[in-house]
This record gives C-alpha cells, sequence and structure tokens, in this order.
C-alpha cells in the first residue's frame, strides 16, 4: 500500500491512562480535526475514549 498525505498514520491513546495505543489511518479530507473513537482497552478491561494523539 502506497503512502500518502491525505491518509497519514496517527496513533490512538487511551484517554484511561493506562497508556494503551492503537495504531490507524485516517483520511484528512473527511476528518481534518483529530479523531476520537470508543475502543476496547485491555489493560482498562471496558471501552473508553481514545483520542489522536500527534
Amino acid at each position: 500500500m502506497a503512502r500518502s498525505e491525505t491518509r497519514p498514520v496517527v496513533t490512538l491513546r487511551s484517554t484511561a491512562g493506562t497508556g494503551h495505543t492503537y495504531v490507524t489511518r485516517k483520511n484528512r479530507r473527511n476528518n481534518p480535526d483529530r479523531l476520537e473513537l470508543r475502543k476496547f482497552d485491555p489493560a482498562a478491561g471496558a471501552h473508553v475514549l481514545y483520542r489522536e494523539s500527534r
């Protein structure tokens, strides 16, 4: 898969303070703001909010 400036690789960090991260890609044209997703945090044992960190 070719690297693209429109779909950069971003790191999602848990807001629960566990330090767990996910790595994904996002489309800058559709989501210019920081990405926020609810995902499972295995350290917390629950679904928590993950925010894009730079």
